[in-house]
């Protein structure tokens, strides 16, 4: 597991014309282990208690100004932290520093063996503790901003892709588990993966990207570092700060700058980037290859990546400083009668003891959800330079963050969640279709269905403000895999890079987009980046028993398709594996439609299978397609025949005529025609031709690695 990523060096330029302003920046590091004992803990479902410290936690504030604007960005050792509770402290430390409340950005690290000052699903803040960290968070913010210096700033980035993971996995349509209510609604799950017959594959993408902003004073002393990872937590004892408190300290002692009699010692701070369905166990690893890390382990194995990122870092001085927020009023997702009637039973019987279940948590969750009814959450965007730092105030899953990233004016970015708040997970929407943990309404994942595209929208468009810059339009680079195909001058390609749905773009400029159902996850990772899109990851949908649906009125009885294919199901888990592509009318099996798949028990399984027409005939192919394997198919489709291509090679071909009239405009990608063992697994890169291709041709599109 513990191999170098790939080094990253990002240059500093200042991309939006801007008068040069002195930078100024200052750090400190302000101890918030508690000092009373027992003290609550949360991070669980229940409520527990520490009665030590394992290792100290701690708040780590840097204070960063230009000649118009100041602000402040603390991060904690905390699971999470309120918002009301927040913005309490920012009001003191604002009468205390003169720095305005909404510029201060407060992070808890997310380590789920701090005290508990916020109350989350079976536990209560610490009464005792709330108090306390209240009066150290305002006395780092003022420490802080007293070692304020001329300053340069610098950005690196590096990528740590072996030390984080899916832990949330999609399970299969014939396992679904049930939710805390008795319904079988669990379609995907935290750590289902550890059980691969359970699943057909990750729910979505990871962040692979360690950052790093660097601080120095002008005569290259170490000042600050503020870095930033998509990973969960490790897992520690309590009371402890996790992995977060052991990265910084050990970057500290390895950059050294202990300081001066006129000079503070160097900071080093590590922010919770988006990694609400985040964890560093990889469940594509078997457990007999599985290597577990001690935390030690893990964290100098990170540590030593952020090492050669910072060691390359370039710096400049004189960079702008700016920073905006918005506060978005959100509705929580309250129970209905029945719901409500229930939880009340269950709370009633309770009487004033904390919750002892899974049930009766959720039951006690319900109530104070009907007792709420809404919020506020609060968002934040902040430039320093060219780089950019957006905030949610959330348990946001990663692709939330790739998204921001990618559409920033900015060229260089981080996401922080947990930011200003801890209001629970916001899964995107079409994540709550799946249901799991993540989206069992409580205060921990209450918000409503539309909070991620929301949150998402307004920290790119507050990046945009602070930058005075639209954002951009991402786009993957065209390779020469990609060229191959345009060069065949497809009817329609979909790439099948979006983020989001409903839209899948047409590639070819002919404007035949495709629709994308709503059981459709996205952004995974899809085949031979380096052919597809010049080495920036190439990204494709997960289909989740649902389907891409496109209308083709030009496409003609002989027709071909290119397309890669990823299957998540066992062969042998059901009568049909999956079909991936189908013409025909929705909702049925009518004469003159092609179905293409790979088969299952009642056929030679994890082979092709090609039906035509609603004939109960099937034909096979006689290459085996490896489960979560990428797979090259290409079909050709003439008069009176089919040929099936797998990896450039005839694998499969049948005898296949269209009835005189029969003209279909509709084809189905991910699913059948009428939705029948539909696929459940990635495509990419489809393309389809208003002709026959070649044999010579198919094997052109067979793209090989570069």
């Amino acid at each position: 597991m513990l191999r170098t990523g790939v080094l990253t060096c990002l240059i500093l330029s200042q991309t939006v014309s801007v008068a040069l302003a002195e930078l100024r920046a200052g750090a400190t590091v302000v101890d918030v282990t508690p000092t009373l004992f027992p003290v609550l803990v949360n991070g669980g479902m229940l409520s527990r208690t520490a009665d030590s410290v394992h290792t100290p936690v701690n708040a780590r504030a840097i204070v960063v100004a230009d000649d118009d604007t100041e602000l402040a960005i603390v991060v904690v050792d905390s699971c999470m932290m309120p918002r009301d509770f927040l913005d309490e402290v920012k009001k003191l430390a604002s009468d205390q520093t003169g720095i305005p409340a909404d510029r201060m950005l407060i992070s808890a690290t997310h380590t789920h063996t701090a005290p508990a000052s916020e109350s989350c699903l079976g536990t209560n803040a610490d009464p005792n503790y709330v108090p306390f960290l209240r009066a150290r968070l305002i006395e780092a913010i003022a420490q802080a901003q007293a070692n304020l210096e001329p300053a340069e700033v610098g950005y690196g980035v590096i990528d740590a892709s072996e030390y984080t993971a899916l832990r949330r996995w999609i399970r299969r349509p014939d396992r679904l588990a049930d939710d805390p209510f008795g319904n079988p609604t669990v379609r995907a799950n935290m750590h289902s993966g550890r059980n691969w017959d359970d699943v057909v594959g990750e729910s979505g993408p990871k962040d692979p990207d360690l950052s790093l902003v660097s601080f120095r004073s002008i005569d290259g002393r170490p000042i600050a570092v503020l870095a930033n990872f998509s990973m969960h937590y490790f897992g520690d004892k309590a009371i402890g700060a996790d992995y977060f408190g052991l990265f910084c300290d050990r970057f500290q002692e390895q950059v050294g700058g202990k300081g001066g009699e006129d000079t503070a010692p160097f900071v080093a701070a590590l922010s919770h980037g988006c990694s609400g369905d985040i964890w560093r166990r990889d469940y594509k690893i078997p457990d007999s290859e599985w290597k577990n890390p001690t935390i030690d382990e893990y964290t100098y194995g990170l540590l030593s990546l952020a090492m050669q990122a910072y060691e390359q870092i370039e710096y400049k001085k004189d960079v702008p400083v700016e920073m905006a927020e918005t506060r978005l009023p959100m509705q929580y997702r309250t129970p209905d009668k029945q719901r409500l009637e229930w939880a009340q039973r269950i709370v009633e019987a309770m009487g004033d003891r904390d919750p002892q279940n899974t049930e009766e948590v959720y039951a006690r969750e319900q109530v104070l959800l009907h007792e709420a009814q809404s919020t506020e959450v609060v968002v934040q965007g902040l430039r320093i330079g060219d780089i950019g730092i957006a905030t949610t105030p959330t348990e946001t899953y990663a692709i939330t963050g790739l998204k921001i990233k990618a559409q920033s004016p900015l060229p260089h970015n981080i996401v922080f969640d947990l930011a200003n708040g801890g209001d629970g997970y916001i899964p995107p929407p079409e994540q709550h279709l799946f249901g799991g943990y993540n989206t069992w309404a409580a205060r921990s994942a209450g918000l409503e269905v539309t909070a991620e595209p929301r949150i998402t929208e307004a920290a790119i468009h507050l990046l945009e403000q602070v930058t005075g810059a639209a954002r951009k339009n991402p786009e993957l680079p065209i390779g020469s895999a990609t060229q191959q195909i345009l060069d065949l001058k497809p009817l329609a390609y979909w790439r099948l890079d979006e983020y989001t749905g409903p839209r899948a773009t047409d590639a070819t400029g002919h404007q035949h987009s495709g629709i994308y159902e709503p059981h459709v996850t996205y952004a995974l990772d899809g085949p031979l980046s380096d052919a597809f899109s010049k080495g920036q990851r190439n990204r494709a949908p997960h289909f989740v028993g649902e389907r891409l649906a496109t209308f083709l009125p030009e496409l003609g009885t002989e027709y071909s398709i290119s397309l890669w294919l990823w299957n998540g199901m066992p062969s042998d888990a059901r009568e049909v594996t999956g079909w991936f592509a189908s013409r025909g009318m929705d909702h049925v099996v009518s004469p003159g439609s092609d179905h293409f798949g790979i088969g299952g028990t009642s056929d030679k399984p994890g082979h092709l299978i090609y039906q035509s027409g609603n004939s109960d005939k099937r034909s096979v192919g006689t290459t085996p397609i490896e489960r979560w394997t990428w797979t090259h198919v290409a079909i050709v489709r003439g008069q009176e025949s089919v040929q099936v291509y797998v990896n450039g090679q005839l694998d499969l071909e049948a005898e296949s005529s269209t009835p005189d009239g029969v003209d279909i405009a509709n084809l189905f990608f991910g699913g059948r025609c009428d939705n029948h063992f539909n696929w459940e697994g990635r495509l990419d890169e489809v393309a389809v031709f208003n002709q026959t291709l070649s044999p010579d041709e198919v094997e052109s599109l067979f793209a090989r690695p570069e």
